[in-house]
């Protein structure tokens, strides 16, 4: 009978075996005292440290833990042997790297552990977005409970990128506050030479539907987008955001953000980051030392000057949730909105779209941070893991022959203006750039909803600053019948004035971002004069007329749900004054309040049971607004009272059926 290979080898290799083997050698640095005292599983840690190959000499040397979202598998040679998600967790390895050679230069003994993450733009358009956010929450539990579960550890280094796994590294760093913790941002990937960039190359299908493209430019397009192996988007997404807003929080060192993946400068960060943990676990100071209102308010400053991500949103309220102190409210964001300019010209707001490798060169978040010191708005004494305040940090960078050479370099390698990727106010003002954020109302988002309103087409807005839209809505229940009819060319395409309305896509089925569909408009001919309108969420590049966060969603039995084809919608954005509305102008509030639910709008049966845990334990702490967040105490308050209504209920049963 022939041999079966999945049952069994033919290699004779495998028979070599040995049930026995020498240890390592040495000893393990114990003084009498010390070993009294020591517990069971501290002993057993040092016997584990010796049995991976650790020198017990150096056992007594203090214990740091290293954290990331590493995905794959590279050969020493950086070759694949294992693809990850994205290039975003690619390289990551080589920070760690970096780090713990530095722990181990200064006696320190290195920890390494790992929580890979999800890449937003694999999965959009697929069943996978449906765990993206719900992720973030899961890892920062990972990370918290990876850093306990080290009750040696002395101080932490965080080292993740991209949409999620950054926003849960910043949430668990955060929740461990009695530590010294600095966050490494993963970086950015370079721009590629005669390429689209990574976020327009996510278009070249719904372009080549259209006809607007060859099927050979899509395939050398979508093959070359990347300029090299490692980083973040080219674009300033969520996973630039949230690398900004680390750096602004205080977490980050300064000019760590956007930093190119593999270059010397990138992997220099993760040796100094190292030794800042070991400055702050030197001076007694701990990440709630760092963290504090003044940092959230930064950050929110920072990331309305940068043009951020609208998913930061829900990211910052998730940290500041994290380190116990108050979550900003929409007014909060709507107040520093309309204060705070944007000063950054960067993929995809405009109007020049410089890569982030390019705002790097350019001055990075020190650099617009001394515009808005400038302008009064940032909090100078808030504390860094550098040691100093940022005003301390700012007046270093203000001097140093860092940001003077690499101003320099910019316009060397490039032929760039530093001076025109990050701007003053005044000439952020003359060429156009407009503040970030816009949030609305209307009879369609009674309790609220978002727009990025930097983001759409200057040419749309008036010399006052308005942007109005008015159209029939086209109401869809799923994103995958919303694609096909923006790819159609048929009757059923989606036509110049038409408002897209996507139902049924909020935190109820895992609140997926949607961001295939608002980059099409973008880069389809007429797409940027059809609007978007839905209660789920975009990507952080999105751009366009496209409103989101449309509260109440249509599962909480929103208006936004009971909208019908051929309503007419009319979208009012000030994008100066930032304010405006969105409307149902065709149907009085009286009769779309009484409507039924659009039958469009049907359970989606991919959403998995992890999905529906987590949009149950979100919504019970607050929701969207407040960060998507798990807050132990009201779901145990909510839990008891469930579970007293339902005894109370069994009473009344058992009391009616006796009588």
């Amino acid at each position: 009978m022939a041999s079966d290979p999945l049952l069994d080898s033919t290699n004779e290799e495998i028979y070599a075996l040995r049930t026995i083997a020498p240890g390592p050698s040495g000893r393990l640095p114990l003084r009498a005292e010390q070993l009294a005292g020591m517990t069971s599983g501290d002993l057993f840690g040092w016997t584990q440290n010796a049995g991976m190959g650790w020198d017990p000499r150096k056992l007594i040397g203090k214990d740091y833990l290293i954290l990331s979202t590493q995905g794959g598998i590279r050969a020493p040679d950086g070759s694949p042997i294992a693809l990850g998600y994205h290039t975003g967790h690619w390289e990551v390895g080589l920070l760690m790297e970096e780090a713990a050679k530095t722990f181990s230069a200064h006696n320190g003994v290195p920890f390494a552990g790992y929580c890979s993450d999800p890449c937003d733009g694999r999965t959009n358009g697929t069943a996978g977005m449906l765990d993206s956010l719900p992720y973030r929450n899961d890892a920062a539990m990972i990370f918290r409970r990876l850093i306990r579960s080290l009750p040696t550890c002395r101080g932490v280094v965080g080292i993740a990128t991209c949409d999620k796994g950054l926003p849960a590294m910043m949430m668990a760093l955060a929740g461990i506050q009695n530590f010294p913790t600095v966050l490494v941002p993963g970086g950015v990937t370079l721009r590629a030479e005669e390429a689209e960039d990574t976020a327009k190359v996510q278009t070249l299908a719904a372009r080549f539907a259209q006809g607007e493209i060859s099927l050979e430019h899509a395939a050398e397009m979508g093959c070359k987008a990347c300029g090299s192996p490692g980083g973040g988007c080219q674009f300033m997404g969520t996973a630039a955001s949230s690398q900004v807003v680390g750096e602004a929080l205080g977490l980050t060192l300064t000019h760590g953000a956007l930093s190119p993946s593999g270059a010397p400068i990138w992997r220099d960060l993760a040796r100094r980051s190292a030794m800042a943990v070991m400055a702050m676990e030197k001076a007694g100071t701990a990440t709630k030392n760092i963290l504090s209102d003044d940092s959230i308010h930064n950050a929110m400053v920072v990331h309305a000057a940068i043009g951020g991500s609208t998913n930061l949103i829900l990211h910052i309220p998730a940290i500041a949730f994290a380190a116990g102190l108050r979550r900003p409210s929409v007014e909060d964001w709507a107040r520093i909105n309309r204060a705070v300019p944007r000063l950054v010209d960067v993929l995809p707001n405009g109007p020049t779209h410089y890569a982030t490798v390019q705002v790097f060169l350019a001055g990075g978040v020190p650099e617009v941070m001394l515009h808005l010191r400038e302008l009064g708005l940032l909090k100078l004494g808030a504390r860094t893991v550098s040691g100093r305040s940022l005003g301390e940090n700012l007046e270093w960078w203000e001097k140093s022959e860092r940001r003077k050479r690499l101003r320099e370099k910019l316009h060397q390698l490039d032929g760039v203006d530093p001076n025109n990727v990050i701007m003053t106010p005044a000439r952020a003002k003359e060429r156009g750039l407009t503040s970030t954020i816009t949030f609305l109302q209307g009879n369609l988002a009674p309790e609220g909803a978002v727009v990025k309103s930097t983001a759409i087409a200057p040419d749309l807005i008036d010399g006052e600053g308005l942007f109005l839209h008015e159209g029939p809505a086209r109401v869809f229940g799923s994103e995958a019948a919303a694609i096909a009819a923006v790819k159609s060319t048929g009757d059923d395409r989606i036509r110049p004035s038409d408002v897209l309305v996507l139902i049924g896509i909020g935190p109820g089925s895992g609140m997926p971002e949607t961001y295939q569909i608002t980059s099409a408009l973008k880069y389809l001919k007429n797409g940027k004069r059809v609007a978007l309108v839905t209660d789920g969420r975009f990507s952080g590049v999105s751009t366009g007329a496209c409103i989101g966060h449309v509260s109440p969603e249509a599962w909480a039995n929103g208006p936004i749900g009971k909208l019908r084809d051929g309503d007419r919608l009319r979208l009012r954005i000030d994008t100066r004054g930032l304010h405006g509305t969105v409307d149902a102008i065709s149907v009085s509030d009286q009769e779309l309040g009484s409507r039924a639910r659009n039958p469009v709008l049907q359970p989606d049966t991919r959403v998995p049971a992890d999905t529906r845990l987590w949009s149950a334990l979100q919504n019970a702490s607050g929701g969207s607004w407040a960060g998507c967040v798990y807050d132990p105490e009201r779901i145990a308050h909510l839990l008891a009272l469930g579970g007293a209504a339902e005894a109370a209920s069994r009473t009344t049963l058992s009391i009616s059926r006796q009588g």
